[in-house]
């Protein structure tokens, strides 16, 4: 099946920030995320996914275990579980990211 953000499941979070399942199944998540500027998720971890977070389109700033770290179109960061991470938007255009979890995330989240 071919799948782009035109015929996958879309959905909302934080303030005014999209993703699209582009593959979603128990054991491997794979989502395409747009940020707009100035966007932050909240500080979490996974207990057991782990996650890559490949950048498209921007820069992109993660805080992993309390330090910051600039992540560039073009390149990717791991997160291992559970370690507590964040990514944030501070840049003046949208952020665009795919982010890849194996197992998938959802319902393993613990917000902090």
């Amino acid at each position: 099946m071919i799948t782009s953000t035109q015929n996958a499941e879309h959905y909302n979070w934080g303030n005014q920030c999209d993703g699209w399942h582009l593959l979603r199944s128990d054991s491997l998540s794979v989502i395409q995320e747009c940020m707009p500027p100035a966007t932050s998720e909240n500080l979490h971890y996974h207990e057991r996914s782990q996650q890559v977070f490949y950048i498209l389109k921007g820069t992109a700033t993660f805080e992993v275990e309390g330090e910051l770290k600039t992540v560039l179109a073009g390149e990717s960061i791991h997160i291992s579980a559970p370690t507590r991470h964040r990514i944030l938007n501070n840049g003046a255009t949208d952020l665009h990211f795919l982010v890849i979890s194996e197992p998938k995330a959802h319902g393993d989240r613990v917000n902090l």
